[in-house]
């Protein structure tokens, strides 16, 4: 029993020591949609395993809305074909996806629809278990929890709004009413001072920016328009700029960096390439699997 406390108490004073480093630093390792490569993607029991990792210092995830309002986390505003499963049981067609909009779902009704049983066949090594898509507000909840269980660091919330012009008022809410649902959620959960908004929609970091000019934003990019194209549509400079890893190069972190932004690109999932952009001089890095970080 003294073994076991011995080593319980060394494994937490690792894990503070590193998220202290990091902390110090400022790099920001951070767990895509929980931990995606592990456990079924934005569901309560990714973020906790992403907890498990001493070096990740952030939680990425993605946002939808119900019909009844709540913001649920959420990377598609349907139930996936991929990986979700009717209440009765059935997967989820395909074809169904345009009938299965969680905008179109009480929070109660979408609760019935398990998304981690099946797996995800592109992540083979994720532990298959029932797991639902829960709301933001669930997720940070069960996160304190296990931070004061565990006596952890907080993390900090990345948390991308999930819109499109096409969706505005089908998909999703209008963006300025899903922007406000949003930042009401993040005051309500006292997360501000460790909550960062990203957004590939320019008209979602605008809104946010006008609703609570204190928060964080982070513009995420999947184009080769470049910076000034990108950051002229925004038409302000964020705190962040989140590119497609394969997208940046010395030169273009350099600009960014001679700009003011902090740059975190997303998805890195092979150890060399997150050595090659820690090399380079990245401000974070985004992943699917906290157990390939580099030592």
């Amino acid at each position: 029993m003294k073994k076991m406390r011995a080593l319980s108490l060394l494994s937490f004073l690792v894990m503070a020591f590193f998220r202290h480093v990091q902390a110090q630093t400022g790099f920001d390792w951070q767990g895509h949609r929980g931990a995606r490569g592990l456990a079924p993607e934005n569901t309560i029991p990714a973020f906790l395993k992403a907890l498990e990792f001493p070096r990740i210092t952030t939680l990425e995830m993605d946002l939808a809305v119900s019909s009844d309002g709540k913001v649920i986390v959420s990377h598609d505003p349907w139930m996936s074909a991929l990986i979700c499963s009717h209440p009765d049981g059935r997967p989820v067609r395909e074809e169904e996806e345009p009938s299965e909009l969680l905008f179109g779902k009480t929070y109660a009704q979408i609760k019935q629809y398990d998304c981690g049983r099946r797996g995800n066949p592109r992540f083979p090594a994720q532990k298959l278990m029932p797991a639902h898509k829960p709301t933001l507000e669930d997720v940070v909840r069960a996160v304190e929890k296990r931070v004061r269980q565990k006596k952890l660091p907080r993390p900090g919330f990345n948390i991308e709004i999930k819109s499109r012009p096409e969706w505005d008022g089908v998909q999703t809410p209008p963006v300025a009413v899903f922007a406000r649902l949003v930042v009401e959620a993040v005051t309500k959960l006292g997360i501000q001072d460790r909550v960062c908004i990203q957004s590939f929609d320019p008209r979602a970091l605008r809104e946010v920016r006008a609703l609570a000019p204190h928060l964080t934003l982070a513009l995420l990019v999947e184009n080769k328009d470049g910076i000034e194209a990108n950051l002229g549509r925004l038409g302000f400079v964020p705190q962040i700029y989140s590119p497609y890893h394969e997208l940046l190069d010395a030169e273009s972190l350099r600009t960014l960096h001679e700009r003011g932004l902090r740059v975190i690109p997303w998805t890195v999932n092979d150890t060399p390439t997150m050595k090659a952009l820690l090399a380079l001089g990245v401000d974070g890095i985004i992943t699917d699997y906290p157990d390939r970080i580099p030592e």
